[in-house]
């Protein structure tokens, strides 16, 4: 039983090890034409690097990943984390309204890419 843990420990270890460098790449990937390449077409194909990022952000946990919760149809939005559990409701971000879906996409780009800047390095030694 001891090999087992032993094993699933070292899975573990290599996880950690794969997912720090795959965040210390992607923040090279991180530049003005990204952010603005987003801002102008949330929605749709991409350059290489900013499909990378987007494929990272949706692999992220449920649980206090951003939303996009309807207030008016096509006229406001707002942002909301999810609770990442069943019959718990999402939480409200804050009061901002967005005119647009594509705006409220947009925001919730910034704040991944944000939280990916602020993310310790190192850590999967």
């Amino acid at each position: 039983m001891n090999a087992v843990i032993d094993t699933q420990d070292r899975a573990e270890i290599r996880r950690l090890r794969y997912e720090t460098k795959q965040r210390e790449f992607l923040k090279t990937l991180v530049s003005p034409r990204v952010i603005e390449e987003h801002r102008r077409s949330p929605i749709g194909q991409h350059s290489e690097p900013l499909e990378r990022l987007l494929a990272y952000f949706r692999r992220r946990p449920l649980a206090g990943r951003h939303a996009i919760m309807v207030v008016t149809p096509f006229e406001a939005y707002r942002l909301v984390l999810l609770s990442g559990k069943r019959g718990v409701p999402p939480k409200s971000i804050d009061e901002t309204l967005y005119r647009s879906q594509a705006e409220a996409e947009h925001a919730i780009f910034l704040r991944n890419v944000q939280s990916l800047m602020e993310e310790p390095s190192g850590g999967g030694e």
